[in-house]
């Protein structure tokens, strides 16, 4: 059962490859677009890796470099088979090749669309990546001795006045900030304080930054009631929002570039048909007929996995094959 045939006169298939020619090129921004969108968010990633468990959360940044690049060689070959759509004699040159680089170009244009669903579904990787990591940051915050760890401290300093956030834990309904941190010596615990970092400097009260629960170090203080003059949201909190708010808004940019690459190949299949019926006619500019699928799309998958599975087949077949004979004993002489 042929899908979506449409009928297209002499002057109407001009009309789509030119347009196509022309759409294919934005397409090829848009890929550039996705890359740089990709490599972007890899930079971001890696900014904050020190306060990241695992990398889990790159397949997103890595997937999106990808399919940019591979979107740059799709719509490069789209334009040049719309140039030579233009000339009947020309056009037949590329029936060989057309068959794969549909494939190929949807299995990119598929996992385009799959990266975009990552950006929002990854949420909950990026939160335990952040749990995780901040609390080794926060354990190894005043171990300036070790190697490997010498900027940790600078790191979650910078992190805190960047964003304007504390590492923060519920203890007894204060919020708590590296009040409970262990030294790095005799594990002994450090004063029940915050590091400078934490204070905001806008707070019209100098920073109450040590001895946070001892309400009878300040001046008219308790801190069950007072108004902290430290920041009171948490880095993971922050770091979550940053991040997801980043991951969704490429999210809709590449959804955006997605559609206009399956815009390229529907255009682009409707033109391959279309031309094909006039392969070996005298008369170029009759009217042809071009449809999206020649059979159902059931008939039509199988028809691109079919070669795949049976050369997958053919070479495990071979391997049991050489297996057996391997084991089968020697003839005795």
């Amino acid at each position: 059962m042929v899908v979506m045939k449409m009928k297209f006169p002499f002057q109407k298939r001009v009309k789509l490859a030119q347009g196509l020619w022309l759409l294919s090129w934005c397409a090829t921004v848009a890929g550039a677009t996705t890359f740089t969108l990709g490599c972007l968010l890899k930079t971001e990633l890696r900014r904050r890796a020190e306060v990241m468990d695992n990398t889990d959360i790159h397949v997103v940044p890595n997937t999106l470099m990808i399919v940019g690049l591979a979107s740059l060689g799709i719509n490069y070959f789209a334009s040049k088979i719309c140039q030579d759509a233009l000339d009947a004699g020309r056009f037949p040159r590329w029936k060989n090749f057309l068959k794969p680089y549909f494939a190929v170009s949807c299995f990119f244009t598929v996992l385009m669309l799959l990266s975009v669903i990552m950006s929002y579904a990854m949420k909950g990787s990026l939160e335990s990546s952040l749990k995780a990591g901040l609390r080794n940051g926060i354990r190894f915050y005043k171990d300036t001795d070790t190697p490997g760890r010498c900027f940790q401290k600078q790191n979650i300093d910078r992190l805190q006045m960047e964003f304007r956030v504390l590492w923060k834990q519920r203890l007894q309904g204060l919020i708590c900030s590296f009040s409970r941190v262990k030294s790095n010596v005799d594990g002994r615990y450090l004063v029940d304080g915050v590091p400078f970092s934490c204070c905001n400097p806008r707070s019209p009260r100098p920073c109450i930054q040590y001895h946070l629960t001892n309400n009878s170090a300040h001046y008219n203080y308790d801190y069950l009631t007072e108004e902290l003059n430290i920041y009171l949201r948490g880095c993971r909190e922050a770091l979550v929002h940053y991040y997801m708010g980043l991951m969704n808004t490429i999210g809709a940019g590449v959804l955006s570039i997605f559609i206009l690459q399956g815009s390229v190949l529907v255009s682009l299949r409707f033109l391959q048909t279309a031309m094909e019926a006039v392969a070996g006619k005298e008369n170029t500019e009759i009217e042809t007929e071009g449809y999206l699928l020649e059979k159902g799309v059931k008939d039509t998958i199988m028809e691109y996995l079919d070669p795949v599975l049976k050369f997958f087949l053919l070479k495990n077949g071979g391997k049991v094959e050489e297996g057996a004979a391997a084991d089968k004993p020697a003839a005795v002489p």
